[in-house]
């Protein structure tokens, strides 16, 4: 690890809340075997945030250090996560670096900050915030126009209120999207069958999320 203060560094230093090796519980790239790089720091404040210990702390470390300790684990598959991980502006070039060295990158970020400049290469999984999250008017509407069929959106889901802000959001502004489209029960919140069951009433084109890692490991980190 090293401090971003020091002068000697010369590739682009970002804040680590944890590297860690595990499967892949969300989206199209569900049990896949991943490396997470998860940054700390978040401007937003989610009710039900799982993550809230990646809010502060973290160790400063150069993109160097974190592509050797991504080729530690037999896999091909990378996950930047947060936090939020756009908040830090390196991010950006550690995204760019990973890609050039040949890995299959996502990027899980909370739909509040710009993703225009993200590389083309990265698939981005933008999660979009509902009412009780508290965070829904930091929404950045105009990533949508820039979402593509490599891209997914996810909505988590805590209750029938944020269900009912869903389906509107889903008819007024994401039915022309190529990407798919995620509900997530919120953990510990939304029982997930009578999330099913309201998808399947009102026949919405969506697809159902269950979080895998949650269902293997519950609510650990590092899983």
């Amino acid at each position: 690890m090293s401090n971003a203060s020091d002068s000697s560094i010369s590739t682009p230093s970002l804040k680590i809340s944890e590297i860690f090796f595990s499967l892949q519980g969300e989206a199209s790239r569900s049990g896949l075997p991943t490396v997470f790089i998860r940054l700390a720091g978040c401007p937003l404040r989610c009710r039900w945030c799982d993550t809230e210990y990646a809010f502060t702390g973290g160790a400063w470390t150069t993109a160097a250090e974190i592509l050797a300790a991504v080729r530690v684990y037999p896999t091909r598959h990378v996950c930047v996560t947060g936090g939020e991980p756009l908040a830090q502006a390196d991010c950006l070039t550690l995204l760019a670096m990973l890609a050039d060295a040949g890995y299959e990158v996502c990027l899980e970020t909370s739909g509040a900050l710009p993703i225009h400049a993200v590389d083309a290469r990265v698939a981005r999984i933008v999660d979009l915030k509902a009412p009780s999250s508290g965070e829904a008017a930091k929404n950045h509407w105009d990533n949508l126009a820039q979402i593509t069929a490599r891209d997914e959106v996810k909505i988590i889901i805590a209750d029938r209120e944020d269900y009912e802000w869903a389906s509107v959001i889903l008819r007024e502004k994401l039915a022309a999207l190529a990407s798919p489209i995620w509900f997530s029960p919120a953990y510990n919140r939304q029982d997930a069958r009578e999330l099913a069951e309201w998808i399947l009433a009102d026949g919405l084109p969506v697809r159902l999320q269950i979080q895998l890692h949650k269902a293997l490991w519950g609510n650990m980190r590092g899983r």
